[in-house]
């Protein structure tokens, strides 16, 4: 498994594997008939009508013709039409549509629903009214398929011009798909996989994402649900952009519990100390006095099964949370591509071309842009998370030091870091008096008991402190300075009972 970065290097004993994908996907259609002006051409000069008289009566026939075209496909595939007023899960409806009737490939539902859309409406202008861009509430199409190669999709329609074609697929399903395909085992819960048998090849796999025919393969669909097409829109062709794009990185954590702990830590550092100069950095941007935006930190701790924090410019924006409890997902989502920079040429409105960094378009042929960009800012945020120490260590140093030990058929029991009498123990061990010869015996009990006892008592109190030393001795914190009777304390002994007095002066005091 390659190494994504020094964070991966770093928890490397922590994570089995990582996997980058595009996961949502939201693929946007337009006709040469999107803005106003290009409209009104349309029905001056093709249709060859007056402007009030399509909205009165050829916009509502059309209309119609989709919502009928809608129940003759349903009911043709054996599958269910439904009209639903008010809100609705619509991927809720067609997970239960699926389970209720299931598809290999194929149809799965049509839901049609009112939701406010831009449309045209006439406003008055120089000469005669004129079309102008208005959001109408208007009955839309959510055409639920399940394609053999990328999994569950949708296909949204609007009923009233401009006929805006939206097409969802999400990069997990597709990778679902390929791998069933290819007999790679996998396990997948929503839209992550949580065990992969190969993760080499699923990364391969996901990295032909992008290069997809996306074109050919969004217009089929959109010609299968907008009958106009054939006939009154005969010879017009959908402009294909993606509109909304999220790729995310998940680290696959060996356990639950050793992804709980180090994602506290990950969270606490990043919400204090991300700022937005260096959400900029993470994005591939340079913080710019003349910047007109906004950098917002959003943090969410009420989810299942832990937080969220988003950090966001303008409105793109980059997110951490733990998936499903086993999986570090980090994710960016891209909606304005024009804040990142690729090389490509570029024609200028005087008509000549040159070659140089320019933003990006969001054109279905800038995907490929898409992912190197989303992959660069997930490492970029990951790298600046890999100075977060792993909690891990700490647990194991507290079971060495609070379990029973066992030596030659002996049981030498554990410590307890909150009680007083062993905190001075360790106290007293750590002294810096004993740094450069050791401690013996005597040393120890003069820090722990009171100068004038008994001899009876001083020999009592010797043998206790054999026995602490002897407990300290079998779990390597301390050893024997040959040929003396003083001990020393070992490295991992100095960095045990360091972070137990740490932990346990810096509780006393916010208890005092």
């Amino acid at each position: 498994m390659k190494p994504l970065c020094s964070f991966h290097s770093k928890f490397a004993s922590l994570i089995s594997w990582n996997h980058s994908c595009f996961d949502r996907v939201i693929f946007k259609g337009h006709l040469p008939l999107s803005w106003a002006g290009q409209f009104e051409s349309f029905v001056d000069y093709v249709l060859k009508m007056r402007r009030c008289d399509f909205l009165k009566y050829t916009a509502p026939q059309w209309s119609e013709r989709l919502v009928e075209h809608a129940k003759d496909f349903a009911q043709e595939h054996g599958r269910i039409y439904e009209y639903y007023q008010g809100a609705i899960d619509k991927d809720a409806w067609a997970k239960q549509q699926l389970h209720d009737a299931p598809v290999a490939v194929g149809l799965i539902g049509v839901l049609c629903v009112k939701e406010t859309c831009p449309t045209f409406k006439l406003a008055p202008a120089e000469g005669r009214p004129g079309f102008v861009s208005r959001p109408v509430p208007q009955r839309v199409l959510y055409y639920y398929f399940r394609d053999k190669d990328l999994g569950l999709i949708h296909v949204r329609l609007q009923t009233w011009a401009p006929f805006t074609c939206q097409v969802y697929v999400n990069g997990h399903e597709y990778v679902a798909r390929k791998m069933t395909q290819q007999g790679i085992a996998f396990e997948q819960i929503d839209n992550a996989f949580v065990e992969l048998s190969d993760p080499a090849k699923a990364q391969r796999i996901a990295d032909r994402f992008p290069k997809l025919p996306w074109p050919t393969i969004l217009e089929k669909y959109a010609r299968q649900v907008n009958p106009l097409l054939h006939q009154e829109l005969r010879g017009l062709s959908h402009y294909w952009v993606s509109d909304q794009a999220e790729f995310a990185t998940d680290l696959r954590f060996v356990s639950s519990q050793a992804l709980a702990g180090l994602f506290l830590r990950l969270l606490a550092f990043a919400l204090l100390t991300f700022s937005p100069k260096k959400v900029f950095t993470y994005l591939g941007r340079r913080l710019h006095e003349r910047f007109d935006g906004e950098v917002q930190t959003h943090y969410k701790s009420v989810r299942e099964p832990g937080a969220c924090i988003k950090h966001f410019l303008k409105k793109n924006w980059l997110k951490m949370y733990d998936k499903l409890g086993l999986l570090l997902r980090v994710e960016t989502v891209i909606n304005q591509p024009g804040e990142f920079k690729v090389f490509r040429e570029c024609q200028h409105r005087d008509g000549t071309t040159s070659l140089g960094w320019y933003p990006m378009r969001k054109g279905v042929g800038n995907l490929h842009h898409y992912q190197s960009h989303a992959l660069a800012c997930n490492q970029r945020y990951l790298e600046a998370l890999a100075v977060v120490d792993d909690p891990t260590p700490g647990y194991d140093d507290l079971r060495t030091l609070t379990e029973p030990q066992r030596q030659q058929g002996r049981s030498y029991a554990g410590f307890n870091p909150a009680r007083a009498d062993e905190t001075r123990l360790f106290t007293a061990v750590l002294a810096g008096d004993h740094i450069a010869q050791g401690f013996r015996n005597r040393d120890i009990r003069a820090a722990l008991y009171d100068k004038f006892q008994s001899p009876a008592e001083r020999q009592r109190q010797s043998a206790a402190v054999g026995r602490m030393l002897k407990r300290l001795h079998v779990r390597g914190l301390v050893k024997k300075v040959s040929r003396t009777r003083r001990w020393c304390v070992t490295e991992q002994g100095r960095r045990i009972l360091g972070d137990t007095l740490r932990t346990y002066r810096r509780y006393s005091t916010q208890v005092a």
